[in-house]
C-alpha cells in the first residue's frame, strides 16, 4: 500500500469516528468479568453454603440440647387440641407477640451445655385403676419429670377451670391426694380454697400445690395423683376435669417454676454486616430461623428467631490479635489450616414447646444466637 493510500484511509477513519457494533454483534462479544465481580460472586456462594450448614446445625443442636433423638411427631392440629387456654400460657405467648425476635440489650449466659428449664406445664391424665372406684375419678395424674430436684422448685400452681354457675355463689375448690383403695378410703384432702363467683361467668383458678409436689419428688412412690372438686352452694361440681364438647384446652394442668443456675452478664461487641456488605473481614451476618419451615409444629413459641452466622477472612485481624499464633502458622503452614471466622460469644433463647410426653415446657436453650464473631 502506498503512503498516499494509507493517509487517505486514516483520514476516513477519523471522519467517521469509532465503529459501533449492532446489538446482535454486541451480544456476541465475550463478556469480561472484573476481578471484583468474580470475588463478590464467590463470596455470595460461600455465605449461602455457610447459612445452609448453620440451619442444619441448629436443627441438630436443638434436638441434642433437649435430649431428643428426633423431633416429636406432633402436628398443628394436635397442638391446638393440647394447648391449654389458660392465663400462664397466654402471658408467655403475649410476651413473644410483644418482643418478637428482637435482640435484647443485655444477654445473660449459662455455663451449662443443655437446656436450663425455667417453667414446666404438666397436663393432667387419668390416674391408675388402683385408685379408682367404678372408673372414677377420671382425673388427675401428673407425670413428674426427674429433671429437677425438690430443692429447686420455686413455685407450683394447680390451674383449674370452673364452669359458669347459674347464680352468684360461693365455690369450695378442694384438692385431695389419691391413694390406693383400702377400707373404702381412696383420698386424703390436702388443700381447699373458698371462691366467690358471679352468675354466668367461667374462670380459671389457681391453688398452691408446692408442698404436695415436693413430697412426690422426694417420694415418687406416693404419687398416685389428685382428685379435684369445686362444689357450689347447691352441690354442683363446677370443676372441668374431663373436657366435654367445646371444653377442649380447659383441662387441669400444673405450672411448675424451677430456679436457674448461676449466670453472668456479658458485653456485646464485634463487627456486624448485612448481606450486601462488601466487608471481607470476619463479620456477623443476619440469619433468621423459621421453625415452620422445618415442619416443627411442636415448638409453640417462638415461631422464628434471629440466629445469625459468621463469615469472612481472618488473617489480618488474627495477626493483630494473636501475633505469636500467626508466626507459628507461617513457620509450619502444613500443620494448621489457619484461623477461622467462628462465633466467640453466643446467647440462649427461651422456647415454649411440647416434649415427647406431650408436656408443655418453657425452657432456656443455651448457645443458639451468635452475638459476636472472631478468629480462632
Amino acid at each position: 500500500m502506498h503512503l498516499s493510500q494509507i493517509v487517505l484511509y486514516l483520514s476516513l477513519l477519523t471522519a467517521l469516528g469509532p465503529v459501533v457494533l449492532s446489538d446482535q454483534e454486541a451480544h456476541q462479544q465475550p463478556s469480561v468479568s472484573t476481578p471484583v465481580d468474580t470475588d463478590q460472586c464467590a463470596t455470595c456462594e460461600v455465605r449461602q453454603q455457610i447459612k445452609t450448614m448453620r440451619l442444619n446445625a441448629i436443627k441438630s443442636q436443638i434436638l441434642s440440647k433437649l435430649r431428643m433423638k428426633e423431633a416429636p411427631n406432633i402436628s398443628r392440629e394436635i397442638v391446638k387440641q393440647l394447648l391449654p387456654k389458660a392465663p400462664p400460657l397466654q402471658q408467655l405467648l403475649d410476651q413473644y407477640d410483644v418482643l418478637g425476635d428482637d435482640n435484647r440489650e443485655e444477654v445473660l449466659e449459662d455455663d451449662d451445655e443443655h437446656a436450663t428449664t425455667e417453667t414446666i406445664v404438666m397436663m393432667a391424665t387419668e390416674p391408675d385403676s388402683a385408685v379408682q372406684v367404678d372408673g372414677q375419678p377420671k382425673c388427675c395424674f401428673f407425670s413428674i419429670t426427674q429433671k429437677f430436684q425438690a430443692s429447686r422448685v420455686v413455685r407450683a400452681q394447680l390451674w383449674v377451670h370452673l364452669r359458669p354457675s347459674e347464680e352468684v355463689t360461693t365455690v369450695f375448690l378442694q384438692i385431695s391426694r389419691l391413694i390406693p383403695v383400702t377400707d373404702g378410703n381412696r383420698h386424703i384432702r390436702i388443700r381447699s380454697l373458698k371462691i366467690d363467683v358471679n352468675a354466668g361467668a367461667s374462670s380459671w383458678q389457681s391453688i398452691d400445690v408446692k408442698q404436695v409436689l415436693t413430697v412426690w419428688l422426694r417420694q415418687p412412690e406416693t404419687n398416685w395423683g389428685i382428685e379435684i372438686n369445686a362444689f357450689d352452694s347447691r352441690g354442683n361440681d363446677l370443676a372441668v376435669t374431663f373436657a366435654e364438647p367445646g371444653e377442649e384446652g380447659l383441662q387441669p394442668f400444673m405450672e411448675v417454676k424451677i430456679s436457674e443456675g448461676p449466670r453472668r452478664a456479658r458485653r456485646d461487641s464485634g463487627l456486624d454486616c448485612d448481606e450486601n456488605s462488601p466487608e471481607s473481614r470476619c463479620c456477623r451476618y443476619p440469619l433468621t430461623v423459621d421453625f415452620e419451615d422445618f415442619g416443627w409444629d411442636w415448638i409453640i413459641a417462638p415461631k422464628r428467631y434471629k440466629a445469625n452466622y459468621c463469615s469472612g477472612e481472618c488473617e489480618y485481624m488474627h495477626l493483630q490479635k494473636y501475633p505469636h499464633t500467626h508466626l507459628v502458622n507461617k513457620a509450619n503452614p502444613r500443620g494448621t489450616a489457619g484461623p477461622c471466622c467462628t462465633p466467640t460469644k453466643m446467647s440462649p433463647i427461651n422456647m415454649l414447646y411440647f416434649n415427647r410426653k406431650e408436656q408443655i415446657i418453657y425452657g432456656k436453650i443455651p448457645s443458639m444466637v451468635v452475638d459476636r464473631c472472631g478468629c480462632s
